[in-house]
């Protein structure tokens, strides 16, 4: 081959090469550029075979630098998996979606996506209501595995699922025999107990609780480790219970709990927007937070940082949560989960601001009287 001949060649090479960089880089750029085999490859960014770990390592660094990312199509066909992970509320509401409407869902469905494209997977929100059969809808579409958030006592979504082989993770603990390929929750016995210990250290004397009227864990846990602190404190429970999914509901119940002749002198939601509505119940009845009321409520919402005054909150960590839950369904779906059910807790955090913290009393001091003229 001449000079000519080996010039000419270098400059379709390169150019071909700007093409690839300009395009997807493919299994085939990444095995090249490793020094491997396209099955190496494959092994090694899908955790299978037996590869040492620094060629693994090796390739996998390659991969991310090149930006190569696998085929959907490609994976589909070779594993038999669509690549789809779905996410449902089945315990709030009548409307399908009416759960998106909550910071923590919404929150926690953000986090949730992003560790699944992460990981390669996209995630599809469901609906889940009563109008309509659940599973029908969701037997339409290819899915390896689903979440299920705070789902309800013998949930019958959950149990279908699990039916048809695919792997379920529960966003909360699930009561009965849920067969859940794993769970993720807070330690709500240990928030309820801190929190209202909380207020009695600010000068409560008689707290009350306004939840829900469902039967999943988070209201059912809840509401029962208040009733044992009401009972190790001696004091008698004052609780008002609605539909949680009905923000208008919850109103209503606010207002009640205010108007009882045994009325709270501090008061913790278990629900979003409960805060503001007992903000907005305390002014109807002319009660000063923190003077006359304390108040604490669960939320994700950052909009109790600038009320007046603004409310101390219960934060579950639903960003943490949604991470978790994906990693370890998409380790069950994989084949590389645990063969007994995971299951893992996860604290939460008091945000305390003015309104459970009961300002001292004023002192007034006087000025000096002068000599009296008698």
């Amino acid at each position: 081959m001449t000079a000519a001949e080996k010039h000419q060649v270098s400059r379709s090479s390169t150019s071909h090469a700007g093409r690839r960089r300009q395009g997807r880089a493919g299994i085939r750029d990444v095995a090249a550029a490793a020094g491997v085999s396209i099955t190496t490859v494959s092994d090694a960014l899908n955790g299978k075979g037996r590869l040492p770990d620094a060629t693994r390592s090796h390739v996998r660094a390659v991969a991310d630098r090149l930006g190569y990312r696998p085929s959907a199509a490609a994976r589909t066909l070779r594993t038999g998996k669509s690549g789809l992970i779905g996410l449902t509320v089945t315990t709030y509401g009548e409307e399908p979606f009416t759960f998106t409407e909550f910071a923590y869902f919404a929150e926690m469905a953000r986090a949730a996506t992003s560790a699944a494209l992460a990981r390669g997977y996209a995630l599809v929100i469901l609906p889940a209501t009563s109008r309509h059969s659940a599973f029908d809808i969701w037997s339409n579409v290819a899915l390896d595995g689903t979440v299920v958030i705070d789902p309800s006592d013998r949930d019958p979504l959950v149990t279908e699922l699990v039916r048809s082989g695919i792997p379920v993770v529960s966003d909360g603990r699930p009561a009965g025999n849920l067969p859940v390929t794993a769970w993720v929750d807070n330690d709500h016995e240990a928030a309820v107990r801190g929190l209202l210990d909380h207020l009695a250290e600010s000068g409560a004397r008689r707290i009350g609780l306004l939840t829900g009227t469902s039967t999943d864990t988070y209201t059912r846990l809840s509401t029962s480790a208040y009733l044992d602190w009401c009972e190790r404190v001696g004091q008698e429970p004052v609780v008002e219970a609605y539909p949680a999914h009905d923000p208008a509901a919850g109103a209503v119940a606010a207002d009640r709990l205010l108007a009882r002749p045994d009325r709270p002198d501090a008061v913790y939601g278990l629900f979003d927007p409960n805060g503001t509505d007992l903000l907005a119940a305390a002014r109807r009845y002319g009660l000063r937070v923190p003077e006359d009321l304390l108040l604490v409520c669960c939320s994700e919402s950052a909009v109790y940082a600038g009320t007046e005054p603004p409310i101390t909150t219960l934060s579950l960590k639903p960003g943490r949560i949604g991470n978790t839950v994906i990693q370890l369904l998409i380790d069950a779906i994989e084949g590389e989960g645990s063969a007994r059910p995971v299951e893992q807790v996860m604290p939460t955090d008091l945000i305390v601001r003015t309104s459970s913290r009961r300002r001292p009393p004023r002192t007034t001091v006087s000025a000096p009287r002068g000599p009296s003229s008698e």
